[in-house]
């Protein structure tokens, strides 16, 4: 099971506590936890990813360990510690302004 850190909005739009524990079938890849997430809580489809192009939304940040991922490919296989449930995937709401 994968752990998934979810910001606020996100936790109150999809009603869930702070994380959702996730069954991802091999490989465990960044795309692969997204299309679980958005299939286990369908009212997120559309807040992480654009829902034609599949490309992550502008205010929206994936953290593996404390290491931005949010460039990097769907097809990116996770580390270990993250496809086995030791460590959390998180995905952070941006900030911007000044």
């Amino acid at each position: 099971m994968i752990e998934v850190l979810l910001p606020t909005h996100l936790r109150r739009l999809a009603d869930v506590e702070r994380s959702v524990s996730l069954e991802v079938n091999p490989p465990v890849t960044l795309g692969a936890v997204l299309d679980e997430l958005e299939r286990s809580y369908p009212v997120l489809r559309g807040t992480i990813r654009d829902h034609t192009s599949q490309q992550r939304r502008d205010f929206v940040r994936f953290f593996v360990f404390k290491e931005d991922w949010s460039h990097h490919p769907p097809e990116t296989e996770l580390p270990e510690a993250i496809a086995s449930g030791q460590e959390p995937f998180r995905i952070i709401g941006a900030m911007a302004g000044g």
